[in-house]
């Protein structure tokens, strides 16, 4: 299902959606190139944020880390930082970077754990991929379930 109401009771903010929407609308080897095109649209780290002072997602496959600034929680910024080399993880952080950053930490904290099986990725990412984006989820909401 799509849209803002992906399951019964569970909402997603509307840029997630609008992204799950465009994974929807794409089939097979289509969906790992729009997966690419979201690794390429990762922004760069502010230059006040060093990736060593970032929390490492040991469950990708590749080198990630990220940082959740949830001093206002009512707009949680979310950095990431993966290399270039890496575009699926890349890809994946993209995501959740265009639908999550900038929104409330209780926006995010209602985010299916699952909401990534609405990509349409297992088609043609490996299940090991696919729990890095998991895991990239989970460690968000673990630190702003910390903070609240």
């Amino acid at each position: 299902m799509t849209g803002p109401d992906m399951t019964a009771g569970t909402a997603v903010p509307a840029a997630l959606a609008e992204i799950i929407d465009d994974f929807a609308a794409v089939e097979g080897q289509d969906k790992l190139r729009l997966l690419l095109e979201f690794s390429q649209e990762l922004p760069p780290l502010p230059a006040e944020l060093e990736e060593a002072a970032m929390e490492p997602v040991p469950e990708c496959q590749s080198p990630l880390f990220l940082s959740v600034d949830d001093s206002d929680p009512g707009h949680v910024v979310l950095h990431f930082s993966s290399p270039p080399e890496a575009p699926t993880t890349r890809g994946f952080a993209s995501i959740l970077h265009q639908g999550l950053n900038g929104e409330s930490a209780a926006a995010i904290l209602a985010v299916p754990d699952d909401f990534y099986s609405t990509l349409g990725l297992a088609e043609v990412v490996s299940p090991l991929r696919l729990r890095g984006l998991s895991a990239m989820l989970t460690r968000i909401k673990r630190r702003l379930r910390a903070t609240a």
